[in-house]
């Protein structure tokens, strides 16, 4: 028997029936966390102050794998991509709206509106090129199966 696979703290969220939402809140929680250690780091441990842009880039990188979880989840099925990815940033959001009444200076950095335009179009426009793929691909399918049927009845023509 295959054992599926699961993100970790899946089971907590089975309430939930749909697979995208449950992807998307439970992406949206571990990109919260990761974001609030960063804040906390920048702020609170002035030891790190010297490797501050080994420790941006090391939790863009973390945060860019977080986020690509939807996309890797559903990779044949664009509008459940862009809805679990949709959750996950507007949780994401939600916390950097609250991380903005702490910092103040966060807000002139870039507003909350301004993160959620941001995630929505990523996720929109990767849900795009996956469509317009699968359009591709399916459409390349039907062609060389055409093609096939066709030369296949063509060679039975000929032999009888």
């Amino acid at each position: 028997m295959e054992a599926t696979r699961q993100l970790p703290g899946m089971r907590q969220l089975l309430w939930v029936r749909n697979a995208a939402l449950r992807t998307g809140i439970l992406t949206g929680i571990y990109a919260s966390c990761i974001f609030v250690g960063w804040l906390l780091a920048a702020n609170h441990i002035p030891r790190l102050e010297p490797f501050a842009g080994v420790r941006n880039l090391t939790a863009g990188v973390v945060m860019l794998f977080l986020l690509s979880i939807p996309v890797l989840r559903f990779p044949h099925e664009p509008a459940k991509m862009f809805l679990s990815g949709l959750t996950a940033w507007t949780t994401l959001t939600f916390t950097y709206l609250a991380a903005e009444l702490h910092y103040t200076l966060l807000q002139s950095r870039m507003g909350a509106l301004h993160i959620f335009i941001l995630g929505g179009m990523s996720y929109g426009l990767v849900a795009v090129f996956q469509w317009v793929f699968l359009l591709c691909v399916r459409a390349r399918q039907q062609h060389l199966a055409q093609t096939r049927q066709a030369s296949s009845s063509a060679g039975r023509s000929r032999a009888r």
